[in-house]
């Protein structure tokens, strides 16, 4: 059984998780949503001003008010600044959750995004009850399987031809982690 939570702030060594807010528009448009580099395997465009940006995070703080609603700005503790977004939805009826990523280029190889992931599926597991977690990558972008991976998610396989990004039509590799594991 799920209990959810909704969207809590997590703290990590290097990072916050946290609620976005009206006031991240500025940076989210600066630090990754106006980068073609960092949508290139997504499925939404880059941000063509920064209007766009706060319609987005409008939408997001709408969702807020829904307790099934996970979604999180990566804030740089060092910088006081949001570099990226998390995104978990439930999949299915097996207590299941897909979880999106995307981190600003300036942070990659950083080992950012693997310390965010990693707070994530922790507070999903233990706090929601989730149990599974689960995610995908066009292999075309391999850093983000190397993200799951160093999270203890395991590769599942890829299916063919069956996903779409801004790249057009890609296979999807798989990952997942569950609970037990």
């Amino acid at each position: 059984m799920l209990t959810h939570k909704g969207t809590q702030t997590i703290e990590t060594k290097r990072l916050i998780l946290r609620k976005a807010v009206l006031a991240d528009a500025e940076p989210m448009f600066r630090n990754w949503a106006n980068d073609a580099e960092v949508t290139k395997y997504l499925t939404w465009s880059p941000h063509e001003n920064v209007d766009a940006t706060r319609a987005i995070l409008a939408s997001w703080a709408e969702e807020y008010k829904n307790d099934d609603y996970y979604q999180w700005m990566i804030v740089l503790k060092e910088i006081d600044q949001p570099i990226g977004s998390l995104l978990a939805s439930t999949v299915g009826r097996a207590q299941s959750a897909h979880i999106g990523y995307c981190i600003g280029k300036t942070w990659w190889h950083q080992g950012l995004m693997s310390e965010a992931l990693r707070a994530v599926i922790n507070y999903l597991f233990d706090e929601v009850g989730y149990h599974r977690i689960e995610s995908m990558h066009d292999p075309n972008n391999p850093h983000s399987g190397a993200v799951m991976r160093k999270c203890g998610m395991q590769y599942e396989g890829t299916s063919r031809a069956s996903d779409r990004n801004n790249q057009g039509i890609c296979d999807a590799a798989h990952y997942a982690i569950l609970r037990s594991d």
